[in-house]
């Protein structure tokens, strides 16, 4: 796999200037501060982005104060959770209550690691990638039930097993539907999934209606796995305050918000992977110019954002029952026929 010339170069520097077992220490600090830095970065932006679409659905103003055209509020917003002072209740479990909100930000960034921005961009290429990814995310709710019990608090409990109910029920259609996509591919891994997108083009046309299926059921699932609206009822503020992290201010307040946005570019970065061809530009016209492959992956990632915020500002919240409904009576079956006929399909040679 050939580097981009500055990494090279700071990988021969490094090499030259100390021990081989100093240097790979150094550079995997450096790779994990960066990933850290995309990490805060995107999650500001993206919560930018969010108040921009939400004023344009609604037709009113947006952020307009702080900096040109309000660029500037949420580096604001985070300054202020900074300096917050980290309140809690008297009879909270203190242990748990302090380790919860490390979860769900552990396991975001943990998943941010395999994905692949360009051929040459990418910490960890597993050889389990789609398994490793739906392990590691499923994570996350644990910190969400620890957050809603440890806090003491009936509202926050309440959130916390609604999102437990949720995420659970919605990772089996999660799973199934990449699991429909691996089936295509014949691997797991995600530089090998790119590959045959290279060669026979994205695998939502190679796969004809159950590869569009699998995408449709994919990006309802990803939405409630995230608690985004409709199925925000883990902290809908008419009945819970603030839900599961009711209780929480500050820096802990802000792992729960940020892992929440993060976990939205996740969502769209792997059904890009998985549907759209990664980093492929289409026709392949690009895919030689290094530079330009993590330009394509983030522009297919960001029309996926832009469909999910669509999707958060034009849909009615759900109740719990229509959510548990939607998922055990419909999306389940939907997907455990369409895995069935995607596999009749790769039998009889029909894929493009």
């Amino acid at each position: 796999m050939r580097l981009p010339l500055f990494l090279t170069t700071i990988h021969d520097w490094l090499y030259s200037m100390m021990p081989e077992i100093w240097a790979k220490i150094v550079e995997m600090v450096l790779i994990a501060v960066g990933y850290l830095a995309f990490f805060a970065v995107a999650g500001l932006f993206l919560v930018l982005l969010e108040r921009w679409i939400a004023a344009w659905i609604q037709l009113r103003r947006g952020p307009n104060r702080v900096g040109p055209g309000g660029v500037f509020q949420t580096i604001a917003d985070a300054l202020k959770l900074v300096s917050k002072e980290l309140t809690g209740t008297i009879k909270a479990d203190m242990f748990l209550y302090n380790l919860a909100p490390y979860f769900p930000i552990v396991s975001a960034l943990i998943v941010l690691s395999v994905l692949a921005f360009s051929s040459t961009i990418q910490a960890y290429d597993v050889n389990i990638g789609i398994f490793f990814i739906i392990s590691v995310s499923s994570i996350g709710v644990i910190g969400i039930l620890l957050g809603g019990w440890a806090s003491n608090n009936k509202y926050s409990l309440i959130g916390a097993m609604r999102s437990g109910v949720q995420v659970v029920s919605y990772e089996l259609s999660v799973g199934l539907s990449l699991l429909t996509m691996v089936l295509l591919t014949g691997s797991l891994q995600l530089s090998q999934i790119i590959e045959v997108q290279r060669t026979g083009g994205w695998l939502i046309l190679q796969g004809h209606i159950p590869a569009i299926i699998a995408f449709m059921i994919y990006m309802i699932a990803g939405t409630a796995e995230t608690n985004r609206t409709p199925f925000d009822l883990v902290e809908a503020e008419s009945e819970l305050g603030a839900g599961y992290h009711t209780e929480y201010s500050g820096m802990k307040f802000a792992y729960y918000f940020l892992a929440e946005f993060i976990n939205m570019f996740l969502v769209a970065a792997i059904a890009v992977t998985i549907f759209f061809g990664g980093w492929l530009s289409p026709f392949g016209i690009t895919d030689h110019i290094i530079w330009l492959q993590p330009v394509w992956f983030l522009a297919k990632v960001g029309g996926i954002i832009l469909l999910m915020m669509w999707f958060r500002w034009t849909f009615p919240r759900l109740r719990i029952d229509q959510i548990l409904t939607l998922e055990w009576k419909y999306l389940l079956p939907i997907n455990l026929v369409n895995i069935v006929i995607m596999a009749i399909i790769i039998l009889l040679g029909w894929t493009l």
